[in-house]
This record gives C-alpha cells, structure tokens and sequence, in this order.
C-alpha cells in the first residue's frame, strides 16, 4: 500500500531506530591499511599529494601497526621503495628488501600479530622505467613482455611469503600471473598462503598520487595494455573468472568509488571474498575538498566507505582506515 498507509519516514526518526534498521554495516576490522616502507631509521616523510601518509622506515612502520592494532584494523598493505632499482626490479625478490625487512620485523611485533599482513607483488617500484613487468625494445618503441615477467612475480611473492606475508597480493595484471605464482608457492612449502588478486584493475587516473609516495611512475608510456580500459565492465567479470580458475582465493577491484558497478557485478557473480581499493586518487580528491571546507570531514569519510561496503566489498583498503575506525569507536 502506498501513502499515507505507508510512511517510510517511520523507521527514520531517531538514531537507534536508524542503526536497528540499517543495512549496511562498517567495522573497523573490515578495513586494510597501506603502509608505504622506505630504507633508513626514524623515517616520516610526508607524501605531499596525500595529506596525512607518509613513507615510513620499518622503525616508525611498526609505531603504525601498533596503532593500527589498538583501533582493531583489518590488517595492512605493504608497499616497498628499495634503496636502488634496476631494469628487471630484482629488488621485489630481494630476500632482504625492504618489505621482506619489514614483515620480518612486524612478524616479532606482538600488536601486529593481531593483523593480517598483506604484500602486494608488482614490479612497478622496483624498476628503473616504472612498468609492472620485463621491458623490451621494438619497432613501435617498447613494449612489456608478459611471459618472461611471470617468473618474476612467482619470485617475489615466494620472497614475500618466506619473510612472513599472511597473504600475498598481485597487482601488475599480467595474463596468467595468478597461475604462476600459486605454483611457485606450492613447490616451495607456501601452499598455505592465500593469493589477493587484484582481478579487475584498471588504468585510472586515480592512481595518480600513489605513483609518488611509491616513485613508481613509468618512465615512459602508460600501463594501458595491461591494466583494464575503463569502459569495459563484461571483460572484468571475465578476468575475475580466470584469475578463480587459477587459484586466487580472494580478488580486489581497484579503484573503488568510481567502480562501484563493478564491485556489484563480481558480488553478484562469485562467493569469494572481495576486497576494493579506495586508491590515492579518491582519498587525495576527498582531502582536497574537506581542507577547503566543501565536505564534512566525518561524514564523507564513513560515507565513501559504507558506499563501498554496500556496493558488495567484505573489505576495504584505504588510506582513511585510522580515522575511520576511530569514528567508528567514538
């Protein structure tokens, strides 16, 4: 029946009406925190396209986790800037590369054994030309290899996983990399560790301040035959489909806020848990407006991340997880 036997407006009157009714629910253990780790000792060097992230040394990345703990976090991401890079990025196998260094020493933290470690597994920060996989010369200028570039990724979660990752997270979109690295883990005793894919990652223009906080900007070209065309939400599903096949255990969709649609078509379409990444661009573009006064502070935070929540991601990776889990508990 409609109006006035119907008053949608009843279930709306007060706030404990509002949270017993509500759909949609957001704890901070539904949030992963990026931390980006950089070589030296008692390192806090602010990202200034990012307000409030900053690149830390193992020293002050343990400070956060143990924070990151206190406010009951999810977990965190970890990304590494190594102290030299090289044609092939060997510093992402490195078994005392900076990300290895710091799962080493995160796994001795006792706070942070309340979080779950993830490694993301790419190439990008590690070479010397900024692109996910092997570079070689051609007729049309260069191009990235995808076979030769999948044993080096298998390397570097093997690496990873060994120095202590709790899962690891491939994010460079080769064909065929999920595969590969769930059969290096196999032949070295990993069988355990679960793979994070970044299933469906598309070349966005929201990644642009993350390439500065992880030096990882290509030195030439752009990542668009390899990461996805924006406009294609069918080849996503289709991606997501391949990389389950090969045995990834959980996918991530990046960016987030301006892929919501696709969010829902993978929930929809697969039981697995889903991970989105509310990446630099969004929380840089949210900053921006909230320093100048456009946006509640809170108020767009929670609600960026309940949109994401409600679109079908189980969990979120975003810069605001500290302070979204202390407006949680206030």
């Amino acid at each position: 029946m409609g109006f006035p036997q119907t008053r949608m407006r009843r279930l709306r009157q007060t706030e404990p009406m509002r949270s017993l009714v509500r759909e949609t629910s957001l704890d901070p253990g539904d949030l992963i925190y990026p931390l980006f780790l950089c070589p030296g000792e008692g390192v806090r060097k602010p990202v200034s396209s990012m307000p409030g992230v900053f690149n830390l040394s193992v020293d002050e990345a343990l400070r956060e986790a143990a924070e990151a703990a206190s406010l009951g976090l999810g977990g965190l991401l970890l990304f590494g800037l190594p102290e030299s890079k090289d044609g092939e990025g060997t510093g992402a196998w490195d078994e005392n590369g900076i990300v290895q260094q710091g799962l080493r020493a995160l796994k001795e933290s006792a706070s942070a054994k309340k979080l779950v470690l993830i490694a993301d597994v790419c190439l990008c920060e590690y070479t010397s030309h900024g692109h996910c996989g092997v570079v070689v010369e051609n007729d049309n200028g260069f191009s990235v290899e995808n076979d030769p570039t999948l044993e080096l990724l298998a390397r570097a979660a093997v690496s990873l996983a060994q120095a202590g990752a709790d899962v690891v997270a491939p994010s460079d979109m080769m064909d065929g990399r999920i595969g590969a690295i769930r059969k290096a883990l196999d032949e070295e005793n990993l069988a355990d560790t679960p793979i994070l894919s970044y299933a469906s990652k598309f070349a966005s223009a929201f990644y642009g301040p993350f390439r500065e906080a992880a030096d990882s900007a290509p030195q030439f070209g752009d990542r668009r035959t390899y990461q996805m065309d924006g406009a294609n939400l069918r080849e996503a599903m289709r991606e997501i489909d391949l990389d389950l096949d090969e045995g990834a255990d959980m996918i991530l969709m990046k960016p987030a806020m301006p892929y919501l649609d696709v969010i829902a078509a993978a929930r929809r379409r697969v039981g697995v848990p889903i991970g989105a990444y509310q990446v630099s661009g969004e929380y840089s573009m949210l900053q921006a407006a909230i320093e100048k006064g456009w946006l509640d502070r809170d108020r767009a935070i929670l609600e960026s991340l309940v949109s994401i929540r409600r679109a079908g991601a189980d969990f979120i990776a975003t810069y605001f997880a500290k302070d979204a889990a202390k407006l949680l508990g206030a």
